[in-house]
């Protein structure tokens, strides 16, 4: 089975889902990896602003830092190798790097997320 590692860019809390102004593509990241976590796929989470002995431990994210600067986060490795630098894997990324079905990364309905997104019109936020 692979496993998968992403090396978060420092961010306030360990999924970057926070704040007056949450980024989409990080909550993307959060659902996809808690919907493999839950079929017993390995994949682990490093933030730099709550584990930088990790980045430093481990030689080849530290020599890509120091060689291409923070910029180059997210780094996501499979199986100890570089699969993806400067941005998060794609939905079909997921599946192509752990060899999973699309149905583990995306559910067959619309996101509620989306559908239940306050718009403001109604006084909710």
């Amino acid at each position: 089975m692979n496993k998968m590692v992403i090396f978060d860019p420092a961010m306030c809390c360990s999924t970057g889902v926070c704040g007056p102004s949450v980024d989409e593509n990080l909550l993307r990241v959060s659902v996809v990896i808690n919907r493999l976590k839950k079929k017993d796929i390995l994949i682990e989470r490093h933030n730099l602003t709550d584990n930088p002995k990790i980045f430093v431990d481990n030689k080849e994210i530290n020599q890509l830092i120091n060689n291409e600067g923070i910029d180059i986060l997210p780094i996501t490795t499979v199986d100890g190798k570089v699969v993806k630098t400067k941005e998060y894997p794609t939905n079909e990324e997921f599946c192509k790097f752990l060899d999973v079905p699309k149905e583990y990364v995306v559910s067959g309905r619309r996101s509620s997320i989306r559908k239940n997104r306050c718009s403001g019109e109604d006084g909710c936020c």
